[in-house]
């Protein structure tokens, strides 16, 4: 027999002023927790949680931390009762734009000034993902940059950068320069002498087609390393 006793979870009975989707209509997204905001996303709970109680268990499980939200897959998410594919992409797609609007304009920038500004760029691509990736800035005689591309997809502790791959696509795009990068998911900066090798390796084979290497930028957690800036390049 249906308990007509038990009080129902759906966000649809409560309070006007309590409903993310009319709050943030009235008060504007900024007076929202992360977990209102996920909810929205959301759009819907389960028999037993409201779409907040899920989401605050999802941050519960990434320690209350957006950062750590972005690491989670999607595979993982669907491990949490009542987020089933749909859910869990959607708030994956969510996190995604997040990071591209925070990764900001430096493809549109007329000139690359700093290792900085190539850094804060990087650190957004890159930060989240859980293995080694190979990245590479290709720049004109302007310094201005025309193309970003990851060429390499390593495992855990490393990822393997062939120079011909990566000269043959500044030949393509006519780079004169390029910055190279890879991130450390161990949150670890200083290069390891794979590093520091292949940095010398590129750099002389790119010497050799009139291709200036400007960098190479190791991005993490804790912040970055520039080879230029340390004296190394």
């Amino acid at each position: 027999m249906k308990n007509v006793n038990k009080p129902s979870t759906s966000i649809k009975n409560w309070a006007l002023n309590d409903r993310p989707r009319e709050k943030m209509i009235s008060f504007g997204p900024s007076v929202l927790s992360d977990s209102e905001l996920i909810a929205i996303l959301l759009r819907t709970g389960t028999k037993e949680k409201t779409a907040i109680d899920l989401s605050k268990e999802i941050l519960s499980q990434s320690k209350d931390n957006l950062d750590e939200l972005g690491k989670v897959s999607i595979k993982e998410l669907q491990k949490i009762k009542g987020i089933a594919a749909t859910k869990a992409i959607t708030i994956m797609a969510a996190l995604e734009l997040g990071r591209r609007r925070q990764a900001g304009s430096l493809l549109h920038k007329p000139t690359i000034k700093s290792s900085s500004d190539v850094a804060n760029y990087l650190r957004v691509v890159l930060k989240d993902e859980s293995c080694e990736q190979f990245a590479v800035i290709f720049l004109n005689r302007a310094n201005k940059v025309t193309h970003f591309e990851i060429v390499s997809k390593g495992g855990i502790t490393g990822t393997v950068a062939d120079p011909r791959i990566i000269l043959k696509k500044a030949l393509e795009e006519d780079a004169t320069s390029i910055i190279l990068s890879h991130n450390h998911p161990s949150g670890n900066l200083q290069p390891s002498k794979a590093d520091e090798d292949i940095t010398a390796k590129i750099k002389n084979a790119a010497a050799l087609i009139d291709i200036n290497v400007l960098d190479h930028i190791i991005v993490s957690d804790e912040g970055y390393y520039s080879f230029m800036d340390e004296g190394k390049l």
